[in-house]
């Protein structure tokens, strides 16, 4: 007797933009080191003054992603050109209690937020008196509890705004073209009204993946989240606050990753030479946290990159997790996609292992794959592909 098939899980599509030009957002109340964090981060000079809303425009920049791997293929090829791949940042202005409102700068800022795909939430766990806190006393746990509200509440203002309009049409005009997506938002409705949760943690169907995409609310963005100690904390790796925060965010928002970091330590690397820093790393300790950062916020977009590789360039090809070989061959040139033969595939772990493209192949670990193929992280790609067929194409038209 035949096995039974085993049938596959529904593949659902992901929560957010489909895109590879996307953001991280940096969020958090005034004050906890937000505009210091992406003055290191990012190398650039964006105002870090002691007063709230000094960062009213969202500042913003990209950071190369830092991957041992295209190293290794640059030391390997020496090109004449090196293409990491990059994450956007932005830096957007203090929320404070009430932002949702318009308190403060609010409103503006809470566009800022949902023009982004994912944010990095920083909170302040160090004490300075030097630098005030808007609410007064330090504590990162209420400070969470401000902004993650806020932004369900913006959510909750948007959607029953929407849902009023809605209901003129849906319910006393009888239509049945947009009953399917007042029914989702009615579903949103629950999670994030009556029962005050963010979107993110809903049981949510491919159908209900595609009204969530077309509204893109705030609390279905992945959240990273930071938390700023004094730099002696960080080197000592304690901090009273750190058990607490890490109790919060098991309990309201399960699964979500938190990194430990120290914006004066990060801030005093950026200011070594390479020697000097490498001194200090090992008299203390101690590590930067940044490639960690980076790495992470650039996983939380869905983002994965595939190489090409050789003497005249190195580079890293952002596209969406799940991508086949025909797209990702198209973000190197439309006519790659529309003539694509094959993708001729290497790993780079069978590539280093094997010491050249040669090997590989001697190895039996060379892989022609067709159009079905779904392209891995760090896959080695060379495509081959018909050069008429975009022109075809276009004779067509």
């Amino acid at each position: 007797m035949a096995p039974k098939k085993v049938e596959e899980p529904e593949k659902k599509p992901l929560i957010g933009r489909v895109g590879t030009n996307l953001k991280v957002g940096i969020v958090g109340i005034p004050n906890v080191g937000k505009s210091t964090f992406f003055n290191v981060l990012t190398k650039s000079q964006a105002a870090a003054e002691n007063f709230p809303f000094c960062t009213i425009d969202p500042n913003e920049s990209r950071v190369p992603v830092p991957d041992e791997r295209f190293d290794y293929l640059c030391s390997y090829f020496k090109p004449v050109s090196k293409v990491p791949a990059f994450l956007n940042v932005v830096d957007i202005a203090g929320l404070v209690k009430g932002a949702s409102e318009g308190q403060g700068l609010g409103n503006a800022f809470l566009s800022h937020i949902k023009a982004c795909d994912a944010l990095f939430h920083l909170c302040r766990a160090f004490e300075n008196e030097d630098v005030t806190h808007v609410e007064g006393e330090v504590n990162p746990i209420r400070d969470l509890e401000i902004i993650t509200e806020e932004l369900r509440l913006k959510d909750q203002e948007y959607l029953l705004t929407h849902m009023e309009k809605m209901e003129r049409t849906v319910l006393r005009g009888s239509d049945k073209k947009c009953k399917p997506e007042y029914d989702v938002l009615c579903k949103v409705k629950g999670i994030l009204v009556d029962e005050m949760k963010q979107l993110r943690f809903g049981d949510w169907n491919a159908n209900d993946i595609e009204i969530l995409n077309k509204h893109l609310f705030i609390t279905s963005k992945p959240v990273i989240y930071l938390v700023n100690l004094s730099e002696k904390d960080y080197i000592k790796k304690k901090n009273k606050w750190l058990v607490k925060i890490k109790e919060w965010v098991d309990k309201n928002d399960p699964g979500s990753i938190i990194i430990p970091f120290s914006g004066v330590f990060e801030n005093r690397l950026a200011d070594m030479d390479e020697e000097e820093r490498a001194k200090y790393l090992e008299e203390v300790k101690a590590n930067s946290a940044l490639d960690k950062i980076i790495v992470q916020g650039y996983k939380a977009l869905q983002l994965q990159y595939f190489f090409t590789a050789g003497p005249d360039e190195v580079k890293a090809w952002t596209i969406p997790k799940g991508t086949k070989a025909p797209q990702a061959a198209g973000k190197i040139h439309t006519d790659f996609e529309k003539g694509f033969i094959m993708a001729e595939v290497m790993k780079f772990d069978d590539f280093k292992e094997e010491g050249s493209e040669s090997g590989v192949k001697a190895a039996g670990k060379y892989r022609q794959q067709g159009r079905n193929y779904v392209v891995e992280d760090g896959d080695i790609i060379f495509f081959k592909f018909n050069a008429g067929a975009g022109l075809k194409e276009a004779k067509k038209k």
